[in-house]
């Protein structure tokens, strides 16, 4: 999943959760990224090639969203040397 909504509040990132399994489609709730949105402390994580048809769905039920993002997040590999 490399699509993620951020929302100015989470009641509204629950809500967007239920409306797009409801339909079938995967996402998946994680820690908002401050470096994305200050707002809320939860985001939405989807498939960002849907992302027409999951921002129409949100529209449709009335979601607020605060912003839809291309984000992967880092992967830096950090390991213990001795």
């Amino acid at each position: 999943m490399d699509g993620l909504i951020s929302f100015f509040a989470s009641h509204h990132a629950v809500r967007a959760d239920t409306v797009l399994k409801r339909s079938g489609l995967a996402s998946r709730l994680v820690p908002g990224p401050r470096e994305l949105s200050p707002n809320c402390g939860v985001a939405m994580r989807f498939m960002f090639a849907e992302r027409e048809k999951v921002v129409a769905m949100l529209a449709a039920k009335s979601v607020q969203i605060d912003g839809v993002h291309f984000y992967q997040p880092r992967t830096d590999e950090w390991s213990w040397r001795t």
